[in-house]
């Protein structure tokens, strides 16, 4: 092993941020106490992109390596519950905000915050997954858990050519569920390969206060006004999962979907504790395994996090962004 390893990290120079790839001494992270991983991969969600270019005051402490998730490969553990060259996932637990994230070629954590990667599921698939793929599961666990089926109905999916989205799409169809994709993006069948049964432009719903019930579950990434428009067009007893804030932090819609149909929002965070991670993770290897990952992930190096972060704030995006640490 070199002396040093790469990472990505951001500096407070002045009040301006700034993020550059730089080299680390190795036996820092040696010294480390917990378990030190190999870096593998990390996947890029919207959140890396607000950091990186200092969009949102996500980051609270500098310097700082980014990055909200990491994979890869364990090289020393002072904790029996895992051992050398155990394939592991890292995210939430405030990396990349509040300690040094998953940019990063080597990285030492507390035993606590690692999760085993359980069988069936390789470290490149699990990137591809990420904090995203996780999300996206933890989702439809909620929404089952609330009584949705795939024979209650359609299920939409806005935002639908995003990272959550795009692996929310291939994770409902997998289980039987028929998709809608709404997206403002054209439509080059992309989306229908991944799944969906039908592409709707968000300009396609109506704006009453209570429109024709067209969905028994829905997704939402983006908030504001097309949280909204998810809201007006439920089914009877129908279950929204929102995660997201793309469009805007605030929500203006009517109350009559909740009180004349029982609608359900249900609001997911993706920093769960332990066992409930275990869990989805699991189903994520089982039941939710996406069944076009490699279809949804465009690898890049450390030095291209730059030009991924405009894509998706600039909201061109299309699937997930994986960064090959070792590139």
């Amino acid at each position: 092993m070199t002396s040093t390893y790469r990472c990505w990290r951001l500096f407070d120079e002045g009040g301006t941020v700034t993020g550059r790839l730089v080299r680390q001494p190795v036996d820092e992270a040696e010294r480390a106490g917990g378990v030190l991983i190999q870096g593998l991969y990390a996947g890029v969600n919207y959140k890396d992109a607000l950091t990186g270019l200092n969009r949102a005051k996500i980051m609270r402490r500098f310097p700082c390596t980014a990055g909200i998730e990491h994979i890869g490969r364990v090289l020393r553990s002072d904790d029996p519950r895992f051992v050398p060259g155990d394939a592991v996932v890292v995210h939430g637990f405030g990396i990349g905000a509040d300690r040094d994230g998953g940019y990063t070629e080597l990285m030492p954590v507390p035993a606590d915050m690692v999760l085993k990667l359980p069988a069936g599921l390789d470290p490149f698939t699990a990137a591809i997954v990420g904090v995203a793929g996780y999300t996206a599961a933890l989702a439809i666990d909620a929404m089952e858990h609330n009584g949705m089926t795939p024979q209650g109905g359609p299920v939409a999916v806005n935002g639908a050519t995003g990272g959550v989205a795009s692996l929310a799409i291939d994770m409902l169809a997998g289980r039987g569920y028929e998709v809608h994709a709404i997206t403002r993006q054209a439509d080059d069948g992309w989306l229908r390969t991944l799944g969906a049964a039908q592409v709707i432009a968000p300009e396609a719903i109506g704006k009453r206060p209570l429109e024709t019930a067209r969905w028994a579950g829905a997704l939402d990434s983006l908030g504001g006004t097309a949280l909204d428009a998810l809201v007006r067009t439920m089914q009877q007893d129908g279950v929204i999962a929102a995660f997201g804030n793309a469009m805007g932090n605030d929500l203006s819609t009517s109350v009559l979907p909740f009180i004349l149909r029982g609608v359900r929002l249900l609001g997911i965070n993706a920093n769960s504790p332990m066992p409930l991670r275990t869990r989805v993770w699991g189903r994520i290897a089982g039941d939710l395994n996406p069944r076009h990952a490699a279809s949804i992930a465009t690898t890049i190096g450390l030095a291209d996090l730059p030009r991924a972060f405009d894509t998706l704030i600039e909201g061109r995006g299309r699937g997930r962004f994986v960064v090959d640490l070792q590139r």
